[in-house]
């Protein structure tokens, strides 16, 4: 049972604007008051094939219907991986952005993300990178309804688990279909 937030950023709005940048200094805007904080967590996800779940008696949250790994330049484009990972499954699965109901991005950074979306919504961007018109950010109104990692923390070995747990419940209590989630890892690599 949870009783306390171990992720509460104490101080003034002005002492956390005052944080020194972590990366490229002087010039970084990423402190410790916009990156997602290391918490305690520990998770478990049951993937199988319908037929056994079926056979062993469950009954099956969500079906993972495509998925892929990409890996970018980890000098220029570290943690943009998924900006390249969502138009790709999203071409996989014959879908748009329009049709997901539900999207999921594990927020390394509250500029990561940021950037991850400027990056799907510039045809610049898509053309020059990925050969591809922008195929447009995931709406706001369906993008980690239910609190990223800047809000409920980043438990190394338990975040993509609550990611695809999250997409999961989330797809039930909003009666949606698709749902995608994407999340950055060390060294340009992307899920």
């Amino acid at each position: 049972m949870v009783t306390d937030d171990n992720g509460i950023k104490v101080g003034t709005k002005e002492k956390l604007a005052s944080l020194r940048a972590a990366f490229v200094k002087p010039h970084g805007t990423i402190t410790a008051a916009n990156a997602s904080f290391l918490t305690d967590g520990a998770s478990a996800t049951l993937l199988m094939a319908e037929e056994t779940a079926l056979a062993l008696g469950y009954k099956p949250k969500a079906y993972i219907r495509e998925f892929t790994y990409v890996a970018q330049d980890p000098v220029d484009q570290l943690l943009l991986g998924p900006a390249y990972a969502v138009p790709k499954i999203l071409n996989m699965a014959g879908l748009e952005m329009k049709d997901v109901d539900v999207f999921e991005l594990h927020e390394a950074f509250a500029g990561q993300v940021l950037s991850c979306m400027s990056a799907m919504d510039s045809e610049k961007f898509c053309q020059k990178h990925m050969g591809h018109a922008a195929p447009g950010a995931p709406p706001m109104d369906k993008l980690n309804l239910w609190g990223g990692s800047l809000s409920l923390g980043h438990p190394f070995g338990a975040t993509g688990a609550r990611l695809v747990t999250t997409v999961a419940n989330r797809l039930i209590k909003e009666d949606g279909q698709y749902g995608v989630l994407a999340a950055c890892a060390a060294g340009g690599h992307a899920a």
